[in-house]
């Protein structure tokens, strides 16, 4: 009995928990549905009518409009009339009151809005999933949508929701390393997640998590250390890297080789000079599969050059020579124009 009720209780708690700040609203449905249901029950034990005649006398009274009764009331009716018209209105006065206060607070612009931020999200395929919008996960973001590729952000901070909100970017509002907050970022549709939180603990945990969920997707995610690259590899990450590390390399290229770092912050970033960076699949249909570098007519076709060839077993090919066949699952990486990059996209 004492279990019953502490279960029962738990799962009270975790319903209003869900509900939060519609539970009033909820409520006071409820309540005036338990009246009409009450005073329909009344009327067909007390008096002796029929379902239609009680309907229809519950109807006038708790509207108030003022029509005569179906049959004339016992002195048990009259009374059931009473309690009916006083909790009636009671419940409809507490039922306004809390619609008002939700109209007033914005809760039912804020639900309006999330459930059009939710459809935009659910339209979406291939795009990347950002857990995290803190100093790492923000700068992320801001690349990603420069290249015009969609993006969603899964953030619990209220701040940082509201001022998602104003910059438009989808999101996802709650906890990234629960399950339903990664399905509802779209998560067996995406093709990237990225694990930018600020604790290593949780950047594990959705790893963990998404590689279930969708054991496809490729999994970028955030070290604090380059000793614990492994312990998130392990759990699924397909590249681990440690931002301070990272940062501290590209400085020391900096003064060591700064014309290779300026070619390839050039190559790698949109900016005066049309000149970038990219890698490029073969796919089946490719009208190049199957041929040489000559064969292809890449370079006097588009002007884009070739840096080096990823094999689809994972072997690098630099420099690669004029021989060398494209097949299908191949990466290029190359380095031209945008235009000619959006030309030679557009065969594969």
């Amino acid at each position: 009995m004492v279990h019953r009720s502490l279960r029962l209780r738990s799962q009270t708690a975790r319903i209003t928990h869900r509900l939060g700040s519609w539970m009033p609203l909820v409520g006071g449905f409820l309540a005036l549905a338990s009246v009409f249901v009450c005073g329909l029950i009344g009327y067909m034990q007390v008096e002796g009518w029929s379902f239609f005649d009680s309907l229809y006398q519950v109807v006038i009274t708790l509207s108030t409009v003022g029509f005569q009764e179906v049959y004339p009331l016992s002195r048990n009716g009259r009374i059931l009339t009473m309690l009916l018209i006083v909790s009636g209105v009671g419940s409809f006065a507490y039922l306004v009151g809390a619609f008002t206060q939700v109209l007033v607070e914005g809760r039912l612009q804020h639900y309006i809005g999330r459930r059009r931020m939710q459809k935009i999200i659910d339209g979406l395929s291939g795009h990347v999933i950002i857990c995290g919008y803190g100093r790492i996960g923000s700068i992320v973001a801001s690349e990603i949508l420069a290249e015009n590729v969609p993006c969603v952000i899964v953030e619990s901070n209220p701040e940082v929701i509201r001022l998602l909100e104003e910059h438009g970017v989808p999101y996802v509002a709650g906890d990234a390393t629960a399950d339903e907050v990664l399905l509802a970022a779209g998560l067996e549709r995406a093709r990237t997640l990225v694990a930018a939180l600020t604790q290593e603990a949780a950047n594990v945990y959705v790893t963990l998590t998404a590689r279930q969920l969708n054991p496809k997707i490729r999994i970028v995610a955030r070290a604090d250390a380059q000793s614990h690259t492994q312990r998130l590899q392990r759990a699924g990450a397909d590249q681990v890297l440690v931002p301070h590390l990272y940062g501290g390399v590209r400085m020391a290229q900096s003064v060591l080789r700064p014309t290779v770092t300026s070619f390839l912050e050039l190559a790698g970033r949109s900016g005066a000079i049309d000149l970038q960076m990219e890698e490029l699949q073969v796919t089946a249909n490719s009208e190049i599969a199957g041929k040489n570098l000559i064969e292809s007519q890449i370079r006097p076709r588009f002007n884009l050059i070739i840096i080096a060839i990823k094999k689809a077993s994972g072997e690098m090919i630099f420099n690669p020579q004029p021989q060398a066949v494209l097949e299908t699952g191949d990466t290029m990486i190359l380095v031209g124009s945008s235009d000619s990059l959006d030309g030679l996209r557009a065969i594969l």
